[in-house]
C-alpha cells in the first residue's frame, strides 16, 4: 500500500507539474481553452473506459454515473477548464500561486464535514503555501481580472469536488476516473461550442504534441492517480501536489526553456518540500494512533 501511494503521489507531483507548460503550448498551438480540455478528456476517458470494460470491469451504475457527472463538472469543466481559460491572460506564476491554495480550501471543506486537519497538517499546509508564494515573488505575476476570477472559481470547484466525492457512491477509482473524464469532457465540449469556440486551422505540430501529452500523461495517468488518492489517503496529502507542481514547473522551465533559477527559488522549493514532509508525517502519525 505504501509503495502504491508513493507511485500515485509521484505521478501527480511530477506529471501535473509539467501540464502547465503543456497547456500553454497547446493553447499557443491553436487549441481553444474549453475544446482543448473537452476533446482531451473525451479521448482519454473513452480509451480508459473501453480498456476497463474489455478487461471485465463492470460499468458504473446509474447513481455512479450521476456522481461522475457531478465530479466531471466540478473537477474538469470548472477546475481544469477555468485554468485553461485563465492561462490565456494570466502568468504561469500567478496560476501556480492560485492553484496552490487548493489544499487550504480542501482542508476547510473537509473540516466542514467533520474531517478536521490536525495541528501538524495545518502547519504543513501553511508552510507549503508560504513556499509557493515565496517561489513566485519577483516573477511575472501579472494577470487580468477575469483571469483571476477564473482561477478562483477553478480552485474552489476543484477543492469542493475533491471533498464532496468522499463517501459518495462512486465507481472503483479507475472506472470512476474514466466516467468523470467522459462526463466532464462532454460538458467542456458543449460549453466551448456554446460560447463560440472553433478550430479555425489545424493545430501546429507543437500544439498537437502537447495535446497528446496531456491525454496520455496528464489525463490517463495523472488524473487516475489523483482519483485513486482521493479514495485512499487524507485530503491534505492528496492535495499536496499543489505545492510541488510549481517547483516542478520552475525546474522544467530551466531545462526546456533555458530559464535561470536563483538561490532564492531553490530555497523556496525547499520550503515547499518541507511543508509536504510535514503533511506526510501527520498522515503517518494518524495511522499509528
Amino acid at each position: 500500500m505504501k509503495a502504491t501511494v508513493a507511485i500515485a503521489l509521484a505521478a501527480v507531483y511530477l506529471i501535473w507539474g509539467s501540464t502547465y507548460l503543456a497547456i500553454r503550448f497547446a493553447l499557443e498551438g491553436g487549441f481553444p481553452p474549453f475544446l482543448l480540455g473537452g476533446v482531451r478528456f473525451v479521448i482519454a476517458g473513452s480509451l480508459m473506459y473501453t480498456v476497463l470494460r474489455w478487461r471485465g470491469m463492470s460499468a458504473p451504475t446509474r447513481a455512479q454515473w450521476v456522481n461522475a457527472a457531478a465530479m466531471g463538472v466540478m473537477l474538469l469543466l470548472l477546475g481544469n477548464g477555468m485554468v485553461n481559460y485563465a492561462e490565456q491572460t494570466v502568468s504561469s506564476g500567478m496560476a501556480a500561486v492560485a492553484v496552490a491554495s487548493a489544499p487550504l480550501w480542501m482542508a476547510m471543506f473537509a473540516a466542514m464535514r467533520g474531517e478536521h486537519p490536525n495541528r501538524i497538517e495545518w502547519i504543513g499546509l501553511g508552510i507549503g503555501f508560504v513556499g509557493v508564494v515565496w517561489l513566485n515573488i519577483g516573477g511575472s505575476l501579472s494577470a487580468s481580472k477575469i483571469g483571476m476570477i477564473a482561477l478562483l472559481v477553478a480552485t474552489i470547484a476543484w477543492s469542493f469536488g475533491s471533498i464532496w466525492s468522499r463517501g459518495r457512491d462512486m465507481a472503483p477509482p479507475f472506472m470512476g476516473a474514466a466516467a468523470q473524464m467522459l462526463c466532464g469532457g462532454v460538458a467542456m465540449c458543449v460549453l466551448g461550442v456554446a460560447i463560440g469556440e472553433r478550430f479555425h486551422a489545424v493545430p501546429t505540430a507543437a500544439g498537437l504534441a502537447a495535446f497528446s501529452y496531456l491525454i496520455v500523461f496528464g489525463s490517463i495517468i495523472g488524473f487516475s492517480a489523483y482519483i485513486w488518492l482521493l479514495h485512499h489517503v487524507r485530503p491534505a496529502l492528496a492535495g499536496s501536489y499543489a505545492y510541488v507542481n510549481p517547483a516542478i514547473a520552475v525546474m522544467l522551465g530551466a531545462v526546456l526553456a533555458h530559464e535561470r533559477f536563483s538561490a532564492h527559488e531553490l530555497a523556496a522549493m525547499g520550503v515547499i518540500l518541507f511543508g509536504v514532509v510535514a503533511i506526510t508525517m501527520a498522515k503517518a502519525g494518524k495511522k499509528k494512533a
